[in-house]
């Protein structure tokens, strides 16, 4: 008898400490701070020229809601490549920054704007007919040149890309263009201590024009085909450059601290699809811990159990 109840309160406790811990769970919201500064749009754009063709376009820029201050600016033009994290370069990469030197700036490339002001900037780009077939990038950078003490730019330090906006360009010129690469590995756990449910791709861009990677997540409940989370309707895409192996990962932001999940990881470039599905457990490691404690007292106040009756047995 004194066993057992021994036995009765380890799992009183047991499952006391399990209702406060899960009582404790809380989720931080963070408040975005508001932006300040420049601000541009579009931020990018994707074209087709044929060699030869003359092509106009414009964005425009403006001052950031909360900007109170003139922003002095300066246009200019620099090559662009994103390397295998995807991350932006501004540096001429192979034959593809070629067409920095075929892009014109048709308006002032200097000027101010002031508070809640903006304007179209327009640029041209003149195609030679010798142009490459292929991928060709640059980016339209705006910059903010820093204003010396009385409030003019004149004489003013040399402009900092780390204080600016850079309009990309993304151009396929037409002729013998290759879309093509390969998924080369795609990866979804079945278990998780903690975290966001992740699913990561790797993608190799074996073409020679820039592609589009397209990552799609959709999560269920064990036991029902309602989605809890998808992005099938506003899938995750990246842009892959020519000659570049890229890595990515697409989460569950609100991945809660304990569950069971079906999960669907599907993967997409340039005509390939790979999809993998998955039965993923969230479980944090605290949980597991007091799970295997509870087992294991189960199995010695059964063996207690079994040796107690044995010696009433005997006697």
């Amino acid at each position: 008898m004194k066993c057992r109840q021994v036995v009765q309160k380890i799992f009183g406790l047991v499952f006391a400490v399990l209702y406060t811990l899960i009582g404790m769970a809380s989720s931080n919201v963070m408040a975005a701070d508001t932006p300040i500064g420049l601000m541009m749009s579009p931020m990018d754009e994707k074209i087709v020229l044929n060699p030869g063709e003359k092509y106009s376009g414009s964005f425009y820029i403006g001052t950031a809601s909360g900007q109170t201050e003139p922003i002095d600016y300066k246009i200019y033009i620099q090559n662009f490549y994103r390397n295998d994290d995807g991350k932006a370069i501004f540096e001429e990469v192979g034959e593809t920054g070629k067409i920095a030197n075929w892009i014109t700036i048709d308006v002032d490339t200097e000027g101010t704007l002031t508070a809640d002001s903006g304007k179209k900037v327009y640029y041209t780009i003149d195609v030679p007919r010798d142009a490459p077939a292929g991928g060709q990038y640059a980016a339209i950078t705006v910059a903010s040149v820093p204003r010396p003490v009385g409030g003019s730019s004149e004489n003013s330090a040399s402009v900092s890309q780390s204080v600016g906006m850079a309009y990309l360009i993304y151009a396929e010129i037409t002729g013998t263009t290759i879309h093509q690469g390969e998924i080369i590995d795609t990866s979804l756990p079945n278990f998780l201590f903690s975290g966001k449910i992740t699913a990561s791709a790797t993608i190799k861009n074996t073409g020679n024009v820039h592609g589009t990677g397209k990552y799609t997540l959709q999560v269920f409940p064990l036991f029902s085909n309602e989605e809890v989370y998808t992005n099938v309707e506003d899938p995750e895409t990246h842009t892959i450059m020519p000659d570049r192996t890229y890595y990515n990962e697409t989460s569950w932001d609100n991945t809660p601290t304990m569950g069971i999940f079906n999960v669907v990881y599907s993967v997409e470039f340039e005509g390939v699809t790979t999809e993998i599905s998955k039965l993923v457990i969230v479980c944090p490691l605290w949980l597991l811990l007091i799970i295997v404690f509870i087992i294991v007292a189960v199995v010695v106040w059964l063996v207690i159990r079994i040796k107690m009756r044995k010696k009433a047995a005997e006697e």
